[in-house]
C-alpha cells in the first residue's frame, strides 16, 4: 500500500523552514507497512492545494496533508478541503470548548474571534483531537482514497499522528508487513563496501532489498523486507545480516536502533571506569559536543579545549614551539602533543586530539587543504593518523569528527 504527503506553506518553498514533518510521517507510516511514494510541497493557494489532492487521488489510497490549518488569512487548507469535497465549514461545539479551555489554562491573552474560528471545520470530516493546539486533524474520504489534514506545528502533528491516526489507519487498511533494519558502518566508502559485499547482495531474495545510505565517512546499510509473516521476515533479515558480518565486520558499529556511537563510547568508558578529554583545532569543539550530549556524560567526559590558533595550542595545551616549527601545526607529532596536553590538564584516562587544515586557505601549515591528523593517547598507547578529506570545508570538518569518534570507539573496544 502506498501513500503521499502534501506539505502546504510558502515558508517551505522559499526555504525559510525545513520540512521535518514529512520525515516523521513517512517513518511512522512505514512502521505499519505503508510506503510513501511521493512528497509534494505546494503554496498557500486553493488552486495549488486542490490540484495536488486531485493528482494524488489518482495514484494512492492515502494522502496526508500538513500545514495551513492556523487562524490567519494565509491558512486556507480547510477552505481548499471544502472545495475539494464539496462541503461547508460549520462550527463544532466540542472543538470550540477545547479551544476555550486551552486559552483559559495556558494562554495569557484573551481569546479572540480568529481563535474561535478554529472551531470551524468541514461538516463531513471525522475529527482528530489536537491535545496541544487549536487546529484539529480532519479525516475525509473520496472514492477509495483517504485524505487526512494535520496541523503543521511539529509537536501537535506528532501527537495526533502517534496517538490517533496510526491506530485508525491500522484498523482501516489491510496492509502488508514491511520490515526495515539498518546497519551502521564507519570508515569505508559505499563503493568499497559494494565491491566487498557484491556476491552477498546479489544473493538477496526479491522480497528483500538493500539500500546504501552514505554520509561523510559512514555508510548505513538498510535491508527492507516485504511480505505477510512478520516473524519470518525478521528472521530472514537477521540471517542475511549475520552472513554480512564476516565480510565487513571490522567497520560495523551496530544497528541504527542501537545507541549512537557517542553513547557506545560512553558505555565503554563507564565499563572501564575511565574518562576522556578532547583537544580540538579544526573540528572546533564538535567532538566534545557529541561526547557531552549524552545524559550522564559527566561521569566519564572530563572536558575539552578548543585550541584553534597556533598560540592557543602552545598556551593552553603546552605544545612546544620547537615541535611546531619542526613538524608543522598539522602533523602527527603536534596532534599527539595536543592529546597528551589535554590528558594531563584534565587528568583523564584517555584523550583525543584533532588538528588540520579545513580550508579554504592553508593557514599556519603547509599541509594541503583537507588534511586532518587525529591522535589518541591512553595509559598504554599513543596513536596518530593523517587523513585527506577533500577540499570542501564543511565535509572535511564533519568527516574528521566522524573519524575521531570511530577511532575512539576502536581504541576502547
Amino acid at each position: 500500500m502506498q501513500a503521499e504527503i502534501i506539505t502546504i506553506g510558502d515558508e517551505i518553498l522559499i526555504g525559510q523552514i525545513v520540512d521535518s514533518n514529512s520525515a516523521f510521517l513517512a517513518k511512522s507510516l512505514n512502521t505499519i507497512g505503508i510506503e510513501v511514494s511521493q512528497i509534494t510541497s505546494v503554496s498557500d493557494t486553493e488552486h495549488a492545494i486542490t490540484k495536488a489532492m486531485e493528482a494524488a487521488q489518482q495514484r494512492v489510497s492515502l494522502v496526508l496533508l500538513t500545514g495551513g490549518l492556523g487562524p490567519t488569512k494565509d491558512d486556507i487548507t480547510k477552505t481548499a478541503y471544502c472545495r475539494f469535497f464539496n462541503d461547508d465549514l460549520v462550527s463544532n461545539p466540542d472543538v470550540l470548548a477545547h479551544i476555550e479551555k486551552l486559552f483559559a489554562q495556558y494562554v495569557n491573552v484573551p481569546i479572540n474571534d480568529l481563535n474561535r474560528a478554529q472551531a470551524m471545520v468541514p461538516s463531513k470530516a471525522v475529527l482528530l483531537e489536537n491535545q496541544f493546539g487549536t487546529a484539529v486533524g480532519m479525516w475525509m474520504e473520496k472514492n477509495t482514497t483517504v485524505f487526512v489534514a494535520l496541523p503543521g506545528v511539529p509537536y501537535e502533528m506528532k501527537s495526533i499522528m502517534s496517538k490517533q491516526l496510526i491506530p485508525k489507519l491500522k484498523n482501516h487498511f489491510k496492509r502488508p508487513v514491511l520490515i526495515h533494519k539498518t546497519l551502521m558502518t564507519y570508515g569505508w566508502g559505499e563503493s568499497r563496501i559494494a565491491e566487498v559485499i557484491h556476491d552477498w547482495e546479489v544473493a538477496l531474495p526479491t522480497h528483500i532489498k538493500l539500500a546504501y545510505l552514505p554520509n561523510l565517512g559512514r555508510v548505513r546499510l538498510r535491508l527492507t523486507a516485504r511480505g505477510d509473516d512478520e516473524d519470518q521476515l525478521k528472521k530472514e533479515v537477521d540471517q542475511y545480516f549475520d552472513r554480512l558480518r564476516p565480510l565487513i565486520g571490522e567497520i560495523i558499529m551496530g544497528f541504527e536502533s542501537d545507541c549512537p556511537i557517542e553513547e557506545q563510547i560512553g558505555d565503554l568508558l563507564i565499563k572501564k571506569q575511565s574518562s576522556v578529554a578532547v583537544a580540538e583545532s579544526c573540528t572546533g569543539g564538535r567532538v566534545a559536543a557529541l561526547l557531552s550530549s549524552i545524559p550522564g556524560a559527566s561521569s566519564y567526559f572530563c572536558g575539552g579545549i578548543v585550541a584553534y590558533k597556533t598560540e592557543a595550542k602552545q598556551d593552553l595545551l603546552g605544545v612546544p614551539n620547537d615541535l611546531i616549527k619542526t613538524h608543522s601545526v598539522v602533523s602527527e607529532d603536534v596532534a599527539l602533543a595536543m592529546a597528551k596536553g589535554v590528558r594531563e590538564r584534565m587528568k583523564s584516562t584517555f584523550a583525543i586530539a584533532t588538528t588540520g587544515n579545513a580550508g579554504p586557505t592553508k593557514g599556519d601549515s603547509d599541509a594541503e587543504v583537507g588534511t586532518v591528523v587525529i591522535a589518541l593517547v591512553g595509559p598504554e598507547f599513543e596513536y596518530a593518523e593523517r587523513f585527506s578529506f577533500g577540499k570542501n570545508r564543511e565535509k572535511t570538518v564533519q568527516k574528521a569528527v566522524n573519524k575521531a569518534m570511530e577511532l575512539a570507539r576502536k581504541m576502547l573496544s
